[in-house]
């Protein structure tokens, strides 16, 4: 999944010599290490970017990575980074936001008509019939969705997963026949779920997984009885302490629950769950909300904490682990001192004590109180080891938190284990900022499962490791294309990137669940492993019963060979999914990160996925193939075209493409540059673009759009709230034309991210513009304007705000339907206004779940929803009104 100057490890087929040159060179397919072919597109055959710098950025918000190096640890922090700033910038967003929004949305009148889910069904991203050149398929993943950041399991067959976007969902049966249990919940961002001694089942909200503001939460819930009740809003524990914070995880001990959030420590009563949380701890308390510095541009990024660690013998004896995961002065391990919170400063054994020691932490203890573990991320070895951000993994023989602490792994012993991350540049533990779990078996103080990218299991306490679930399996001798066999003879493994851990018992059996970027899988406890440590018995519990899928982008079009629909999307780390007529289970055509799409309507085989910063590839058959090409490369089915900003690092993660409205074969892309080529699907290189205005350097294109030869571009730069600057070019697809419109920074347009354009294709002139965050009420910050959508009828010479009774929410996308009515995409659901109406109605009742894209089917009379979190629905155009 390589793109020039932008590879992610997804399809790397490259030999890095980690000098300080870092120079790298492509192979060609087929020539991998090993001598096993491996199945990874022609993007692999550009070149890697020339050095690895910083993997995640300064620890200040707003300055994201500007490195070009490609790698995937990069690219998810960089690209959660912009999606927060699209939210965020030019200022600071207070507490509350999202709450009012969602409570003045549920109160709008609602349209007729009712969502239809269309992506309800499995998603297998081993699919044997998507084995071109840019697919992923034979990994060993199978069946997916969306990312899973919390789990939690009883020994009743009840299973609990919480993921990014799409909220918490039950199985009775140990895993699958999934039910989801907070969409009446005004946050479906999941950063923690625990189950306490007496069953109930408790919420955190707000996935701390990235600390990007784009998931923020809405404080702790509990469900009093999670076999059969679904959470309101009632049961919110506490008052409003916790809301608009990620909770990274919960902790009972001492009849409290303790929660580590992005704004401190803070605990509350189990018993009475009404009255306030109480603030325990925050090392910088000057930048909470109502602070002194609360509108610092760092003041999220400076009481983020991430686990606390309960002495079993002694509950009063606690160890707040604290601190960002790129580094900061205030990072490290706290516990009372005579009433009084206090950093460790020694005595800790082998686990650091020193800022530069301690980033993201997770503390798991055995049952019977005998062992504490720990894993450790770095930021001094993020900033600085280009292999791996992994301090170590550590145990607490005695059982206190409080040490002493021995190193009982590091990423070179994780390597050794049978790991697929064994070349220099991505090791175990590259990603241990954003890839965390780690639990001990209930029976057994020694055995312990910990996950970072991929699945470690250790029965000795660890003396020896065993990656029983390997990243893939590409690579391995075990591998194969072969589309009659799902990877060869290699076992399933599970996806990559693991977050969230339980064990529990079904049918009289212990099993272990993992929840990671792809959902939800288990083995048995004690399961059984092959000769290379690889476990045998992974099952996927993705049965289609749950869709946590998270799209940037949703593309539809007339299936010919099958009749009905070719309906396809861009997802976070899921490739592209394709949906064709007479589709039971959805495939996975390209891999890695999807962003934007397009899809012929007359023609759904036809189709151009953007992987991140503007790597496109194109198809002509759904890129249909079975692996033929590992042998004979003219029998690849899918291209690279990526246009020229890719390969000088120009784009934004995910960069707007978009054909015109009245010719398809026109297509537009924004990075630096505003490229046009006029090939359709027929284009076959990077070449064929054409660049038709520069909007100048530092800048780049955050929506593009274009009817019957005009182009609108908008862009920002910088992007994040230091110094935010937007606006918007028009010009004309020949390169005519182009210039700035003038759009002044306290009225008219809202200086806040420009994020979509809808022209009318019987007008040109005519443009509904959309702007993302929130307006000056709720965002800190020099114009940051009123307002949401807004159109013009003169080319965007003025503007007039027809944001009337809209919430006050993010706006991502606009479309205006052929009977003159007007969608609006938005963080929390779809609005419409009605054609000659000026007040906005909600429509249906999908849960608070971010809406990224809008598309039409090609007869016009269905509305495609691209959700961030639940998967893509539809709706009649002609149901709305």
């Amino acid at each position: 999944m390589s793109a020039p100057n932008r590879t992610r490890k997804r399809r790397w087929l490259t030999l890095c010599a980690i000098t300080a040159s870092a120079a790298c060179v492509a192979l060609p397919a087929g020539a991998a290490p090993g001598g096993h072919p491996d199945p990874f597109g022609p993007r692999t055959l550009d070149r890697l970017a020339a050095a690895r710098e910083q993997s995640i950025g300064p620890a200040n918000p707003g300055l994201a990575a500007e490195d070009g190096d490609g790698n995937e640890a990069d690219e998810i922090a960089e690209g959660a980074d912009q999606y927060a700033e699209a939210r965020t910038s030019p200022g600071i967003v207070a507490p509350g936001a999202y709450g009012a929004a969602w409570r003045d949305l549920t109160a709008l009148p609602r349209t007729k008509g009712t969502w239809r889910h269309v992506t309800g069904l499995p998603y297998d991203s081993d699919d044997p019939r998507y084995r071109d050149i840019d697919s992923n398929s034979s990994g060993g993943a199978g069946r997916v969705t969306g990312r899973m950041a919390a789990m939690a399991a009883d020994d009743d067959g009840y299973l609990y997963a919480g993921s990014a976007g799409g909220g918490v969902w039950r199985s009775r049966t140990g895993g699958g026949h999934w039910q989801p249990l907070s969409d009446r919940l005004p946050s479906q961002s999941t950063g923690a779920l625990a189950l306490d001694g007496a069953g109930r089942l408790w919420l955190g909200t707000g996935e701390a997984t990235t600390n990007a503001d784009a998931y923020l939460g809405s404080g702790v819930y509990v469900l009093s009885h999670p076999h059969h009740g679904t959470f309101t809003t009632r049961d919110r524990v506490g008052g409003k302490e916790l809301e608009s914070t990620t909770i990274h995880q919960l902790r009972f001990g001492g009849g409290r629950v303790w929660a580590a959030t992005s704004a401190g420590v803070w605990s509350h009563s189990t018993a009475k769950l009404s009255g306030p949380w109480t603030l325990e701890f925050a090392p910088n308390p000057d930048y909470l909300p109502g602070g002194a510095k609360a509108d610092d541009e760092s003041a999220a990024y400076k009481n983020l904490t991430n686990d606390i660690a309960i002495d079993p013998k002694d509950p009063h004896k606690v160890v707040l682990a604290v601190g960002w995961r790129s580094g900061d002065d205030y990072n490290g391990f706290y516990t009372k001192v005579r009433g009084t919170w206090t950093r460790i400063t020694s005595g800790m054994g082998d686990l650091p004590t020193d800022a530069e020691g301690v980033g993201n932490v997770t503390f798991a203890r055995s049952a019977d109180g005998s062992r504490y573990y720990a894993i450790d991320q770095s930021p001094e070895q993020l900033n600085t080891n280009p292999d791996s951000a992994l301090e170590g993994i550590f145990v607490s023989a005695s059982g206190s938190p409080t040490g002493p602490w021995t190193k009982i792994a590091d990423y070179k012993a994780l390597a050794a284990g049978g790991s697929a991350l064994t070349e220099p540049g991505y090791m175990p533990g590259i990603q241990a900022w954003y890839n965390q779990f780690l639990t001990v078996d209930p029976s057994d103080p020694k055995h312990v499962y910990a996950g970072l990218e991929e699945v470690f299991e250790t029965r000795n306490g660890g003396t020896t490791w065993s990656a029983v679930g390997p990243y893939w399996n590409f690579g391995f001798p075990c591998w194969s294309i072969d589309p009659s066999r799902q990877t060869g003879s290699c076992h399933q493994t599970t996806h990559p990137d693991q977050h969230g851990v339980a064990i529990g018992r079904y049918h009289g059996r212990s099993w272990v669940y993992v929840g990671n970027d792809g959902g939800a899988y288990r083995r048995p406890l004690n399961g059984t492993q092959d000769a290379s440590g690889h476990a045998t018995d992974w099952t996927s519990l993705n049965d289609g019963t749950i869709d946590t899928l998270q799209y940037y982008s949703v593309g539809v079009g007339k299936d010919r060979d099958n009749g009905g629909l070719s309906i396809t999307g861009g997802l976070q780390d899921n490739g592209q999914s394709i949906l064709r007529g007479n589709d039971r289970v959805m495939g996975s055509n390209f891999g890695g990160d999807g962003a934007d799409t397009l899809t012929d309507p007359q023609n759904g085989c036809n189709i151009a996925q953007e992987y991140v910063y503007l790597a496109v590839q194109v198809t002509q058959n759904c890129a249909q193939n079975d692996g033929s090409w590992t042998t004979d490369p003219t029998k690849a089915t899918s291209y690279n075209v990526a246009p020229p900003d890719n390969a000088t690092n120009e784009a934004r993660f995910v960069a707007p493409l978009a054909a015109d409205t009245a010719d398809d074969a026109t297509w537009i892309a924004g990075g630096r540059h505003i490229w046009v080529q006029t090939h359709g699907y027929a284009i076959r290189s990077g070449t064929e673009w054409k660049n038709v205005h520069d909007l100048g350097a530092g800048r780049t294109a955050t929506a593009v759009a274009a009817s019957n030869g005009k182009v609108y571009a908008a862009w920002c730069g910088p992007c994040n709230n230091q110094g935010f600057t937007r606006g918007i070019a028009v010009g004309n697809e020949d390169g005519t034309g182009w210039h700035d419109l003038t759009l002044p920074t306290d009225a008219t347009i809202p200086n806040r991210y420009l994020s979509g354009f809808a022209v009318d294709p019987r007008n040109a002139n005519h443009v509904i513009l959309t702007v993302n965050g929130f307006s000056r009420h709720w965002t800190e910050g020099p114009g940051a304007g009123v307002g949401h959508v807004f159109e013009s009828k003169d080319a965007g010479t003025t503007w007039k705000d027809i944001s009337k009774n809209l919430p006050d929410v993010p706006t991502n996308a606009a479309l205006l339907t052929p009977n003159g009515g007007l969608a609006v995409a938005t963080d929390l659901g779809v609005v419409y206004r009605a054609p000659h109406r000026t007040s906005w109605q909600r429509v249906g009742t999908l849960p608070a779940t971010a809406v990224l894209q809008l598309k039409l089917s090609p007869n016009g009379k269905t509305l495609y929803a691209a959700t961030h979190g639940r998967g893509i629905w539809s709706v009649g155009v002609g149901e709305l009104g």
